[in-house]
């Protein structure tokens, strides 16, 4: 069962349509980038998920829990931390996760173990007793996180987490979140494409209230407007030949040829053959490709994925420049 599941949702603002036939699931363990302009409905899917808001059509669910029907339930199965990250500055650090675990009504014992395994995942010991006003940014998002994590909940989603860090406060989140990923399900929502591309195993881009990508970080970074470009080397066949095979493969849009071999008592194509293959969108044809070239006797000498980076995939499909 997923824990997050979205179907066909739709919300709509006036006549706005802020998110409009969105249809996504999120599996435990993953951690997924979720990417999109401005306006572009990122803030109304995660006020969706978190049930803040409720869907006009379609649904939402959370650990098989319809958001609408038990938001409180929902509620306790997610940890947020919002992009303003409010905090009580006037709090000791301890104060305020005591007083956070009473709000999320968690009895002592699970109150003390949730706090001692926020506080160890955090790195937040040697400033427990200390005034939040007297934290650094740095680790005033740490206390963020903390009060995240702490009724150990199946989802955690970061709104924004290292808006206003410098560089080594930013290195610091992106690890924190990566061994976070490796016990909850994380949902980032960021416009720093390096921390995705650090961080995610899987991009979700929406733009104008549409999923526009959805797939593995390897996948799409490789997408751009063709879907996963493969760079591969053969020998075995000529490149004629091979392109028109791989072009018939279900996951492949399209084969260019960038070298033909070399010639060898005039037949064309018996040294090695340099091809790029263009996958379906969001299909990553590699596994084709490697069965094919088995099956005809075609030794590969070379097999990878060209990547873009994230920020030109993320403008190409957004604006499509």
């Amino acid at each position: 069962m997923s824990l997050v599941k979205l179907n066909q949702t739709v919300k709509t603002f006036g006549g706005l349509r802020a998110v409009d036939d969105v249809s996504f699931s999120i599996d435990r363990g993953e951690v997924v980038g979720f990417l999109g302009p401005n306006g572009a409905g990122k803030t109304t899917t995660m006020r969706l998920i978190t049930a803040i808001l409720e869907p006009d059509s379609g649904s939402v669910e959370v650990s098989g829990v319809p958001v609408g029907e038990n938001s409180l339930e929902v509620k306790r199965k997610i940890g947020y931390l919002p992009e303003s990250n409010p905090l009580y500055t006037d709090m000791l650090v301890s104060e305020y996760l005591e007083y956070v675990g009473r709000l999320r009504d968690l009895p002592p014992v699970e109150r003390r173990t949730g706090i001692d395994y926020a506080v160890g995942q955090t790195a937040l010991q040697d400033v427990f007793y200390r005034p939040i006003d007297e934290l650094s940014k740095g680790y005033r998002q740490r206390v963020g996180l903390a009060q995240a994590i702490l009724s150990q909940p199946d989802i955690l989603i970061l709104d924004e987490p290292t808006e206003g860090l410098d560089p080594n406060q930013r290195v610091e989140i992106r690890r924190l979140i990566t061994e976070l990923g490796q016990e909850h399900t994380v949902i980032l929502s960021t416009h720093v494409m390096q921390e995705v591309q650090a961080t995610c195993n899987r991009i979700i881009i929406i733009n104008r209230g549409r999923i526009i990508a959805d797939g593995a970080a390897d996948v799409v970074l490789a997408g751009g407007e063709h879907g996963a470009r493969v760079s591969l080397e053969l020998t075995g066949a000529s490149s004629d030949s091979a392109a028109a095979v791989l072009e018939g493969l279900e996951a492949v849009s399209a084969v260019e040829v960038e070298s033909k071999g070399r010639a060898v008592d005039g037949e064309e194509g018996t040294g090695r053959v340099r091809l790029t293959v263009f996958g379906v969108r969001g299909e990553d044809p590699r596994a084709d490709i490697f069965k094919t070239a088995g099956e005809r006797g075609w030794t590969l000498w070379d097999l990878h994925l060209e990547r873009e980076s994230l920020e030109d995939v993320f403008r190409e499909m957004t604006t499509g420049r």
